[in-house]
């Protein structure tokens, strides 16, 4: 569905469920949430009696508007579009292979071939529409996008996530070192710096107020850059005011190799610094092994860290201390990682931080560093708005936010199940008797993206399932989401 279409006030009526802070979600069993035809929340009502009365309390301009509503089923809910701050698109191929490498070695192995292919554009589009897709269908209505170090291929990302109305911030790849394979790396830093202000040139025409999808500069990670390109990027992102996002201590391995490379830095986090890397609109993914030193100077400079606990665990990185993070005042959000994480889902993640976090608290014995549910479901929605820049924009229902949003669906048995053993698709059974908490808890233990039969992005509606109940009445294009 493309970005463009138009669409029509809408009133989604029914239970929701958001963060309001760090540690607290508000769940509004009797909710309505009144949505323009710019996909701005304009109201949002409480403890509402019945759609007749709220239609009739409601003023002309909502008339004729849509009513999306999920009362009939009593398990389903609205909950805010998932926002994966750290994903590498062209590594879904590789998805679920680690063999027994792990972070260095696994790159030479599985990451460089696979990306050096997308030299084939026809290829990059189909792994990319392919992937825009997957991540909608687990309710991923923003993304922060590593590409490759291709122009055309990296600028077909940003095609297929404005068709599809993703919000995206795509970054064509920077990687010149000879550590970087002959195959598959940029020729100089000239030529990083050149390539990467075209993608950003590009991506900014075809979405000039930067809507939908945004550029970010890439440099893969200090190893693979020289300090000239380093340099550049630094450059680069002050003349173009744009994000930056790269890696940071994901592996001791990967800290030692730094440490050699740049040995007149006093830390990982220097190297960046020092470049003119490290800003208020910097991404660092994973910060497992953070000095404090580290630390101290990433909040001073308000860089944003994005944990992604799925794949420090696949590639035995280590557990990040998020906790501890947290209580500094760093602003977090999850991210995927995919191929290092094994699933495309931000809600696999969820599960993925709070189990992390227990782990820690294992080898620790203290309770203090564990992550709630609260907590984990925050990072995956408020959190990640504030890493991407978007924290008035998305990641709650309030008015004035934009209507980026899942209808989750849960099953439904019944205190005593069926008499005729009918069996609901799906890996959430509610019996009945749970409480709303009860609910939210057994999704986010529980849930896949078998629950998540409907997402919209600034109110357009990018994908749906057969159990939306809508289906019918909006058409359904496999290929290219829901068109209403």
């Amino acid at each position: 569905m493309a970005a463009s279409t138009s669409i029509l006030h809408t009133i989604y009526f029914g239970p929701f469920v958001h963060s309001i802070s760090l540690s607290t979600l508000e769940i509004e069993p009797n909710g309505a949430i009144g949505v323009d035809s710019n996909g701005i929340i304009r109201f949002v009502n409480r403890n509402v009696e019945s759609l007749a009365s709220l239609l009739s309390s409601l003023d002309t301009a909502w008339t004729d508007a849509k009513v999306v509503s999920i009362c009939e089923t009593n398990n389903g809910f609205f909950f805010p579009g998932f926002i994966d701050t750290h994903v590498h698109a062209p590594q879904h191929p590789n998805t679920g292979l680690f063999g027994k490498t792990t972070l260095l070695d696994w790159l030479q192995k599985y990451t460089f071939p696979t990306e050096s292919s997308f030299s084939d554009i026809k290829r990059a589009y189909r792994v990319y529409t392919n992937f825009v897709s997957r991540t909608l269908s687990h309710g991923t209505t923003t993304a922060a996008y590593y590409a490759t170090i291709h122009v055309p291929a990296t600028n077909t990302l940003a095609d297929i996530c404005l068709e599809r109305g993703q919000r995206a911030l795509i970054g064509r790849v920077c990687m010149n070192s000879d550590l970087s394979p002959e195959y598959y790396r940029d020729a100089s830093a000239e030529q990083s710096y050149l390539d990467s202000k075209s993608s950003i040139e590009y991506i900014r025409s075809i979405d000039p107020k930067g809507t939908i999808v945004k550029p970010i500069i890439t440099p893969r990670f200090a190893p693979s850059c020289t300090p000239d390109c380093l340099s550049a990027m630094g450059r680069l992102a002050q003349e173009t005011d744009t994000h930056i996002q790269t890696h940071i201590s994901e592996n001791k391995g990967e800290i030692d190799l730094v440490k050699s490379l740049f040995p007149d830095s006093e830390s990982y986090a220097d190297v960046y610094d020092t470049h003119g890397l490290l800003t208020d609109k910097t991404i660092l993914a994973h910060c497992v092994h953070l000095t404090p030193e580290e630390r101290h100077l990433i909040l001073a400079r308000k860089s944003k860290i994005s944990h992604c606990p799925a794949s420090n665990t696949a590639i035995t990185s280590g557990c990040a201390p998020i906790r501890s993070l947290l209580d500094e005042g760093h602003t977090i959000g999850l991210g995927t990682d995919i191929s290092g994480g094994f699933s495309p889902s931000i809600l696999e993640n969820v599960r993925q931080a709070i189990w992390v976090s227990r782990h820690l608290c294992i080898q620790t014995s203290s309770d203090a560093v564990k992550l709630s549910t609260e907590e984990a479901l925050y990072l995956a929605t408020r959190g990640g708005a504030a890493v991407v820049g978007l924290q008035d924009t998305v990641g709650g229902f309030e008015v004035g936010k934009e209507w980026d949003a899942q209808m989750i669906n849960l099953g439904s048995v019944g205190e005593f199940g069926s008499e005729a053993g009918a069996f609901e698709e799906g890996p959430v059974d509610v019996f009945g008797w749970e409480s709303w908490q009860d609910r939210v808890e057994k999704w986010v233990y529980s849930g896949d993206d078998r629950n998540t039969v409907a997402v919209w992005v600034k109110g357009r509606l990018v994908h749906c399932t057969e159990r939306y109940q809508y289906r019918k009445e909006v058409g359904y294009v496999p290929s290219k989401g829901c068109t209403p």
